[in-house]
């Protein structure tokens, strides 16, 4: 869990003032590369996300994992006092990242503008459904809208049923990790390349919308408006889940045309193969009911293990469709550290996801689980901002943190 390896980020400090997903998740990836993360939450009104998930002994889990290595302090940032600490403490970092709807920041007088006046270094990530600017700019704006408005839902689900949303934050997360790219990019471009710091503007809605695909170029070019296929792909075939003998299922990719041939081969078709058709993704797509005939008549013959060993030796793509309980148990996920149990003086131990990816030189790491509001406020405001024990005592007596 721990490192002595110097980290990326080692020595950046970020002020995270985001809520929800979107932004804590970009911080938590900020977080786990070294930066010294700040967490900061009204007082009254704490971050949505600590109510979000299942909790365990009233715990919530999903909260342990986004907000580690963050350290937390409770500021009411509406009063001029609580403005007037976040400005010390933005004077003194590097990264702001928020999500408040445009123009909140400005209204309370922390505005990018007015940061970067003290701190033309900082780097502010502005996380938002619809960015900064255009007719939806002012609109609410949440994940399910996102994943609504990017063709994602349109395209999901079967060809008979209505569009699926997914039942967690799809749209959210790929925003969080987009974020984290560009903020190290805005590091990259201030240390290395000489420049300053920048405000940049990213929405949840297009990071998805890059995701879902070219479906809005294919529609342009050629007046094609791509629907729901289910679980096949337009692409190639065969694509599909498929049920085994013993009530399992299990996941069968064949986009490469070495993969396709090697299955239609090992469920006794090589017929298929020799036909003009096969030859492409495309073509095949445009016989998938004939394939996936096939390819399911031969899994529903033998149990998942039976269905996957074969396919490994055959050397053809598939993979079981895995619930929690088989993620957890994975022989490659534990001994790849894919997950890890993480020291909790709440739980004990809380299992979390690991760091993204494995740096040989640079690391990231785990070092502590998500706190409770304000578990760090005292320290940092005597550490970082230098007041006496006495201030602090009149600051929450005020209200204006706790």
């Amino acid at each position: 869990m721990g490192t002595n390896q110097l980290s990326p980020l080692d020595g950046i400090r970020v002020l995270d003032i985001s809520t929800i997903l979107a932004g804590p998740l970009c911080c938590q990836i900020l977080g786990d590369y070294g930066a010294d993360v700040i967490k900061i939450e009204n007082p009254r009104s704490a971050d949505s996300l600590r109510g979000h998930g299942q909790a365990a002994n009233g715990v919530p889990l999903w909260w342990k994992e986004v907000s580690r290595n963050k350290r937390t302090i409770a500021i009411d940032l509406h009063t001029a006092a609580g403005a007037d600490l976040f400005r010390e403490l933005a004077s003194q970092s590097d990264v702001v990242v928020e999500s408040f709807r445009p123009g909140t920041l400005e209204r309370w007088g922390i505005g990018p503008e007015e940061l970067r006046a003290l701190n033309p270094g900082l780097i502010v990530l502005r996380v938002t459904g619809f960015g900064q600017s255009g007719p939806y700019s002012s609109r609410p704006g949440f994940g399910t809208l996102a994943e609504a408005m990017s063709g994602f839902a349109f395209m999901t689900g079967s060809e008979q049923g209505p569009p699926t949303l997914p039942s967690f934050g799809l749209a959210d997360s790929i925003c969080g990790i987009a974020g984290a790219t560009a903020v190290t990019m805005a590091l990259r471009y201030r240390e290395v390349l000489g420049g300053t710091g920048q405000v940049i503007d990213l929405n949840i809605l297009e990071p998805i919308l890059t995701a879902v695909g070219p479906a809005p170029a294919t529609y342009h070019h050629t007046g094609v408006v791509e629907t729901r296929h289910g679980n096949r792909s337009t692409n190639n075939a065969p694509r599909n889940t498929y049920q085994t003998s013993d009530g399992s299922w299990v996941a069968v990719s064949a986009s490469a045309d070495k993969i396709a041939r090697r299955v239609m081969a090992l469920v006794g078709h090589r017929e298929v193969v020799d036909e003009p058709w096969f030859l492409t993704g495309r073509g095949r797509a445009e016989h998938a009911d004939l394939l996936d005939t096939y390819v399911q008549e031969w899994i529903a013959k033998r149990t998942r293990s039976e269905v996957l060993e074969a396919f490994e030796l055959a050397e053809a793509a598939i993979a079981p469709v895995y619930d929690a309980r088989d993620i957890t148990e994975d022989p490659h996920i534990r001994e790849t550290e894919m997950l890890l149990e993480v020291d909790d003086p709440d739980l004990g131990k809380v299992m979390m996801h690991n760091v993204m990816w494995r740096m040989s030189k640079s690391p990231g790491s785990i070092r502590f689980s998500g706190k409770a509001i304000g578990a760090d406020t005292d320290d940092i405001l005597s550490g970082e901002l230098g007041l006496a024990p006495e201030a602090i005592a009149k600051l929450r007596q005020e209200n204006v943190i706790a």
